[in-house]
């Protein structure tokens, strides 16, 4: 199903940033989504513990302090990307589920600025793995409760 970006009014666009090729496909996307239109970005790194690292306490803290250190690179990253180009935006980090931490943002968003029009856009997965066990924009497109855009 597509569903069409209205014209008019301030649009949203929370992008799911984890600075890999996908994701910076995802921002570019955004970037030309607001071209010519009043609205924001959203670049949102989600910090994702794998099963395995959850099981230890000393490996949930190193991945943490890990991920501390990798918030301000993927930032500026972004902020390259985006340079340039005279948006506004935003960098936030998350820790959780990828797909649920993005509809949470969203939905903040959502709650914040109502009537308003607000999308995910986020970039598609080119693991082999995913196309038999999904992936977080299969994830989202299944449960987002506002439109999602998959830039391949």
């Amino acid at each position: 199903m597509t569903t069409a970006v209205p014209a008019e009014g301030f649009l949203h666009i929370v992008v799911g940033y984890d600075g890999s090729p996908p994701a910076s496909r995802a921002l570019d996307a955004a970037i030309r989504l607001l071209q010519g239109r009043t609205g924001r970005i959203e670049v949102v790194w989600v910090a994702h513990l794998s099963t395995a690292v959850m099981m230890s306490a000393g490996a949930i803290a190193e991945m943490e302090e890990g991920f501390d250190e990798l918030a301000p690179e993927l930032r500026a990253q972004a902020a390259a990307q985006l340079e340039g180009h005279g948006l506004a935006w935003g960098f936030e980090r998350l820790q959780g589920v990828i797909a649920d931490e993005l509809v949470a943002a969203a939905t903040v968003v959502v709650d914040a600025n109502p009537g308003q029009t607000v999308v995910i856009v986020v970039g598609s997965s080119s693991q082999a793995t995913h196309r038999m066990v999904g992936s977080v924009a299969v994830s989202l497109a299944r449960h987002s409760p506002v439109p999602v855009i998959i830039v391949p």
